[in-house]
């Protein structure tokens, strides 16, 4: 094989060793799939009663796409979790000095991730469906929604790599964790921006966690307050490409820079 084999089969064999953990701790595995639909389940059961919509819809049209874009940013967890105890460990020093693909070890990661997040939303929309959520503007345009959800999983999956090879252990980790459930919250995941008070309506609609959930309902075709006569509101489908295109511009390289000066 070419040097572009030699890396994709190195890079395979690093997201089996993921997909063997899988196996080994099924509980862990399935804890992080079912998960966002515990959020799902609890936060339709709290919030739904209170939420107006028109005859015929229900908050789950709001609420199932914006869980969608909330378990693509939950994903980062896992993601620096897993890197920095590999880094931690020494797993990660001693992929360096095998005679493999220097870039293997990151894309393996890469491809692991982003099969885990594939997942998640196939479990999530089953969940979707069982509670009545449905999307209405065809497969196609469906389709075009989850690949921005991806696109979203993508860009978070550098942040998470770069954070996992800069923190010193896995302890440092949930210092950082903590910042996800507020950027998480304040967004048009749970509620429509239109009804926070202006200031704050606005940071959340600038969330690039709100353009993507906003994007998935447009394309899916449910009703969606946040939509509303903002550029960012009515640009929803150009913002959930522009953003994650910028954080994955800015945190691809630094991680690519970070894993070729490592040493702990």
């Amino acid at each position: 094989m070419n040097g572009l084999g030699w890396a994709l089969a190195d890079s395979w064999t690093i997201a089996r060793r993921t997909l063997t953990h899988w196996r080994m701790q099924p509980g862990l595995v399935l804890f992080q799939w079912f998960f966002p639909v515990l959020m799902l389940l609890m936060f339709g059961g709290l919030l739904g009663g209170a939420m107006e919509f028109p005859e015929g819809s229900s908050y789950y049209e709001l609420l199932v796409p914006g869980i969608f874009a909330l378990a693509m940013l939950f994903g980062l967890e896992g993601t620096m979790t897993a890197v920095t105890t590999d880094v931690s460990k020494g797993v990660t020093d001693r992929f360096r000095s095998l005679p493999m693909s220097s870039t293997a070890v990151v894309l393996g990661r890469c491809i692991a991730d982003m099969l885990d997040s594939v997942v998640t939303l196939l479990v999530l929309v089953a969940t979707g469906l069982a509670l009545g959520w449905r999307w209405h503007e065809g497969l196609p345009a469906a389709l075009a929604a989850f690949g921005l959800l991806l696109l979203l999983r993508f860009a978070l999956l550098w942040v998470g790599i770069f954070i996992g090879l800069s923190v010193k252990n896995a302890q440092s980790v949930t210092m950082v964790q903590v910042l996800v459930w507020p950027i998480g919250f304040l967004s048009s995941t749970f509620v429509a921006t239109s009804t926070m008070p202006a200031w704050l309506g606005t940071i959340a609609q600038w969330n690039p966690l709100s353009s993507t959930a906003t994007a998935a309902r447009n394309l899916f075709g449910n009703p969606d307050p946040s939509a509303t006569a903002t550029w960012i509101g009515t640009h929803a489908e150009l913002a959930a490409v522009i953003a994650p295109l910028v954080l994955t511009a800015v945190f691809l390289p630094l991680s690519a820079h970070r894993f070729r000066t490592l040493s702990r």
